[in-house]
């Protein structure tokens, strides 16, 4: 799943569904990147995370705003005494494996870490007709830490912030929601607005290609940080037939679905991905995993809470792209 980003533009090939099909099929990619930055800057100008919306449909505008704007209103306060994850699962790509991902994501999330009425998806269409769900993009992303923020208890709660994307090498993850939305969310935003917030516990969980560039930028006592990949390396698995890239099988859809601890279910996720990645004989994406030395004051109570019988994985495996 490679992307490359230019100086001043980032580029793609998309294409975008027919009105016939708005409601239950997501965007496709057609047209190229328009240019997201101007000046002699080039990539530097990404890092503040520009975003660009244009041509949208006004009601479709109106009903995407309405669905977020009800999913941020359902969501629970915290428990007094209680350490509470607040689970927030992000596709920013209309491709739809990003949406398929992120959903089943925040299910096994969501039952893992006890975050019923605290979790909130943002994934648009499926492509296989599901719910269609308050599009991701980088202002629902924004919106969603500010209500997540609002509701916890900064000092003993927890975000779990699972994004799936395409990456680029560089600039961090790249938003594509078919010819209508276009950015970047570079490591540098990312930090600033869990910062600016105030959200210090917080487990990250981000399946892209080149996702080790958040490690750096994003790293703290009490954050656990997650990547399909190294800075420099691709990740496997987004064609947008697939249910899953390589890195949300896995991780999610297997090794988090057991009742074992999470740097157990890192360490089994990482051999997956390098026995599948073998096989296919791909470059090693080189997944990423580092664990703060407080955020045991966290994870504790809620994988002490963790049920204790597993779940069956679900959808198409990711190594489905591999075959001939």
């Amino acid at each position: 799943m490679r992307f490359w980003l230019r100086a001043s533009a980032v580029m793609l090939a998309l294409s975008s569904a027919s009105p016939a099909f708005a409601q239950q099929q997501p965007p496709e990619h057609r047209t190229e990147w328009p240019g997201l930055v101007s000046g002699d800057d080039g990539i530097d100008g990404l890092e503040s995370g520009p975003e660009l919306q244009r041509g949208r449909e006004p009601r479709a505008m109106l009903a995407d705003q309405r669905r977020l704007h009800t999913a941020l209103a359902a969501l629970q306060p915290e428990r007094k005494n209680v350490v509470d994850a607040y689970v927030l699962s992000v596709a920013l790509d209309s491709d739809p494996v990003f949406a398929r991902e992120a959903r089943e994501s925040g299910r096994v999330l969501t039952r893992r870490y006890d975050a019923e009425g605290r979790t909130l998806v943002l994934a648009g269409a499926d492509g296989r007709g599901g719910a269609i769900l308050p599009a991701g993009s980088l202002t629902a992303l924004t919106l969603a830490l500010a209500r997540v923020a609002e509701l916890m208890d900064r000092n003993q709660d927890v975000l779990v912030l699972y994004v799936t994307a395409h990456g680029a090498p560089d600039a961090g993850i790249a938003y594509h929601d078919g010819d209508q939305g276009f950015g970047v969310l570079p490591p540098k935003r990312l930090a600033e607005l869990l910062d600016g917030l105030g959200i210090r516990n917080r487990l990250l969980l981000v399946s892209a290609c080149y996702s080790g560039t958040f490690v750096k930028r994003l790293m703290s006592d009490t954050t656990a940080i997650l990547t399909a990949a190294s800075a420099t390396r691709s990740s496997f698995g987004c064609r947008a037939e697939n249910d899953w890239t390589f890195f949300g099988d896995a991780l999610v859809n297997h090794a988090l679905r057991k009742p074992q601890p999470l740097a157990d279910a890192a360490s089994e996720a990482r051999k997956t991905i390098i026995g599948w990645e073998r096989a296919g004989r791909l470059d090693p994406s080189m997944p990423q995993v580092t664990i703060g030395e407080g955020v045991g004051a966290w994870l504790a109570p809620l994988e002490a809470r963790m049920p204790q019988t597993a779940t069956a994985p679900v959808g198409a495996p990711a190594t489905d792209a591999l075959k001939p």
